[in-house]
């Protein structure tokens, strides 16, 4: 009955929009990294993320938004998200949208490599195979002699790799924790870590009436971006979801190109290319292995 309730198109029709927004919040973030610092964008972000949430479900959830029993790991959970967007916006500074954009879409091999050792999970050959080739499609972006400075690689890589602890907490709290309280903690986690750090980075300086509408549109873009993303899930299964999810670098190379009048190399758009087929592959191969008979489960 549930999976007659589910309707596949609407569900990736969501997705899709979502994953628009997550570009236009990167592409915002990095127009906007030229007048302000990286930090208080994250802050305006987390913050107008958090008001959004509070305005919308605080009076009809109440306690339930953040009552839990795991305090202490949700809390670290949305440390690793603040990790993800504060790094990327810092790579984003000094690297382009797409490229920026393939490289933490290496966080699918970097779960996969990291499910084994935190979560138990076996790591078959086909999945060390698909992480190889990805790894080389990064080396692609990345080379020597390429656009791309060594720092920004450094923090897109960086981004990946919260990226990845990011997922795998999640996969262990979204069995005692709905889907709306997860969001929910990022948001209240993330606004307080960078109205900690907000005295260091503001200088004092106010954005005119059009920088404050793009600050506020991050916030907006991330906020409402997750939440069709927890919709699409409620109406397709993640197996028709999840490998649209390289369609983001489409957004992301478009985005570029139109806002700042770029476009990936040769050899970055085949670096990109084998990222998100490894990525492809990979998904593939653990969605065959949880359809075999148990009995076949470790062959």
């Amino acid at each position: 009955m549930h999976a007659d309730a589910q309707h596949p198109l609407r569900g990736i029709l969501l997705f899709l929009a979502a994953l628009f927004l997550f570009a236009a919040l990167d592409a915002t973030a990095k127009y906007m990294s030229a007048f302000f610092a990286v930090p208080l964008l994250v802050w305006a972000r987390y913050l107008v993320h958090f008001a959004i949430m509070l305005v919308a479900l605080g009076p009809g959830m109440g306690r339930e938004l953040i009552a839990t029993r795991r305090p202490w790991l949700m809390g670290f959970r949305a440390l690793t998200l603040v990790g993800v967007t504060l790094l990327g916006q810092l790579a984003l500074q000094t690297l382009p949208l797409a490229e920026t954009t393939a490289l933490v879409f290496v966080t699918p091999l970097l779960v996969a490599l990291l499910a084994g050792p935190l979560l138990g999970e076996r790591v078959g050959l086909r999945a060390w195979l698909a992480t190889v080739a990805g790894f080389a499609g990064v080396l692609l972006i990345a080379r020597p002699g390429g656009a791309l400075v060594g720092p920004g690689i450094a923090y897109a890589l960086g981004a990946a790799l919260c990226y990845a602890v990011y997922q795998i907490l999640t996969r262990k709290l979204s069995a005692t924790e709905p889907p709306l309280r997860l969001l929910f903690y990022t948001a209240l986690v993330g606004t307080l870590v960078m109205s900690l750090c907000l005295p260091a980075y503001w200088d004092g300086r106010l954005p005119d009436p059009t920088q404050a509408l793009l600050i506020v549109s991050l916030g907006l873009y991330g906020g409402v971006g997750h939440f069709l993303l927890i919709r699409a899930f409620r109406e397709a299964p993640v197996a028709t979801l999840s490998p649209l999810l390289y369609i983001q670098l489409i957004w992301a190379t478009l985005l570029g190109w139109a806002v700042f009048d770029h476009l990936p190399d040769f050899w970055a758009v085949v670096g990109m290319a084998i990222i998100g087929t490894s990525g492809l592959a990979l998904f593939w191969s653990a969605s065959g292995a949880r359809r075999q008979p148990r009995g076949k489960a470790g062959a």
